[in-house]
């Protein structure tokens, strides 16, 4: 570190209570962006990073579209090092149910835990503006104390994420020129404990089908049609069923080909940190992995791709009991893929063992819900070891690469539409609560997140 960032690092320090009001007065504008009563709100959040970024010298704007506004700012006025994008998202979740919050979810305020620890009580706390808040407000520090950011640093803030994000790769595309840099800093992942700081260099990505088999032309009486008519909810059962073996893998032809396992190296991090299976599975009331043999419960949720039922329905479900055999059944299934599967080949695959199980007199259809690749970061790529220990030096602790079981769709369309990679580094916590009541975001979170960014921006510089 150089006397430069420690200077920062102290202005930071100072000004943390002036970035807390900064992030109260962002947190209280309601820019829920799948309610149209709150698309004015939406437009607020933009027009308010627009002018705290102009304060900062940024050349910002507003940005249409044809859903809520984007927000783009470029400050290119650093002479030396690498160019990077920052991308984050104003918008917010639906507070529902509200009858569940402790206090009113845009009205933030800092709380303290049993354990002595504060955390900013409010939606969007975590969600992203309080994340997307630690690089400004790191860029705030440097400005402040130097009149100059030490790279060249644009910034992309969308209103949509929270609401399918159609707009963003169309305004990648068009706007690929203007947008692209380096390398992409993304700031909307966590860390796998409150101590390890970490680096999610593995996303996973997703195939949803939802498919419906039918047989007779209405609902039957069991008693008179029981066996002589086919059952399409015992189909459904045994279609879905056949997919995995008894060793938890799934079965669909080439599903685990060109999949790359991660290193020796990487998984012993990982083990050190979930050294029992306990540990990710006690807080949700499990104790047993209970997929692919050979994994961890950690590895597959972050390097394993999976198949899941995510619901099924058919013939009576109210109240009481009725002898029915259904004419139709339905499930909604989800794949999660690693990179090197190809989800389209996932979803024919499903389709084409779907289709082999059945017998006549069953009728089969689908309906694709939405398909996406895996994301890695290469071990060896050009920022990630620079960043690494640049965490790792902020919070005492080695920093980690670790993966993710969901998928975060902005990496994969920066990659197409800019031909960039992303550095997805955060500082969520798992109990944060996103997307739920009380959403919260700790205050060391925030803190030590505008100090990490400031250590990365000025490694980068010197790497």
């Amino acid at each position: 570190m150089t006397d430069n960032t420690a200077s920062v690092l102290r202005q930071v320090d100072q000004d943390l209570e002036k970035s807390l009001e900064r992030l109260f007065a962002l947190l209280r504008i309601p820019s829920v962006s799948a309610q149209p009563r709150h698309a004015a709100d939406c437009r607020n959040a933009a027009e308010w990073l627009r002018t705290e970024m102009e304060a900062l010298g940024f050349d910002a704007s507003v940005r249409e579209t044809p859903g809520h506004p984007m927000v783009v700012g470029h400050d290119r006025a650093a002479g030396s090092g690498p160019h990077v994008l920052f991308y984050g998202h104003y918008d917010v979740q639906p507070t529902d149910p509200l009858a569940l919050w402790k206090s009113d979810p845009f009205d933030p305020k800092i709380t303290t835990e049993a354990d002595g620890r504060k955390i900013i009580v409010a939606r969007g706390a975590s969600d992203d503006k309080g994340q997307l808040l630690t690089f400004i407000e790191a860029c705030r520090a440097w400005k402040a104390v130097h009149g100059a950011l030490p790279l060249k640093i644009s910034i992309l803030i969308e209103g949509e994420e929270e609401s399918g994000g159609a707009n963003l790769m169309p305004f990648l595309k068009a706007n690929a020129e203007e947008l692209k840099a380096d390398v992409a800093l993304i700031c909307d992942t966590g860390m796998p404990d409150r101590r390890t700081p970490a680096i999610t260099t593995g996303l996973r990505g997703l195939v949803g089908e939802e498919v419906v088999i039918e047989c007779a032309t209405h609902d039957l009486h069991s008693g008179m049609f029981g066996n002589a008519a086919r059952n399409p909810v015992e189909l459904l059962c045994k279609a879905l069923g056949s997919v995995r073996d008894d060793l938890g893998r799934v079965l669909l032809p080439g599903f685990y080909d060109n999949i790359v396992v991660p290193s020796d190296a990487v998984r012993a991090q990982w083990r050190a940190i979930f050294p029992d299976d306990s540990l990710t599975l006690k807080p949700v009331g499990l104790s047993k992995a209970a997929g692919e043999a050979g994994f961890t419960a950690i590895e597959q949720i972050w390097a394993r791709p999976s198949y899941e039922i995510n619901g099924i329905s058919g013939g009576y479900e109210g109240d009481g009991f009725k002898t029915v055999l259904p004419a139709r059944a339905m499930a909604k299934v989800s794949f999660r893929l690693v990179p090197g599967q190809d989800p389209i080949a996932i979803r024919e695959a499903f389709r084409a063992h779907v289709r082999a199980v059945l017998p006549e007199d069953a009728k089969v259809s689908f309906t694709e819900h939405g398909a996406s690749s895996g994301f890695a970061v290469p071990e060896d790529g050009p920022f990630l070891s620079t960043a690494l220990a640049a965490l790792g030096e902020e919070w005492g602790v080695k920093a980690v690469s670790i993966g993710c079981g969901g998928s975060i769709p902005v990496v994969a369309e920066v990659k197409e539409a800019l031909d960039m990679d992303s550095l997805l580094v955060g500082f969520a916590q798992d109990d944060d609560r996103i997307h739920s009541p009380n959403e919260q975001y700790g205050v060391e979170s925030f803190h030590k997140g505008i100090r990490s960014w400031v250590r990365i921006l000025d490694a980068f510089t010197t790497r």
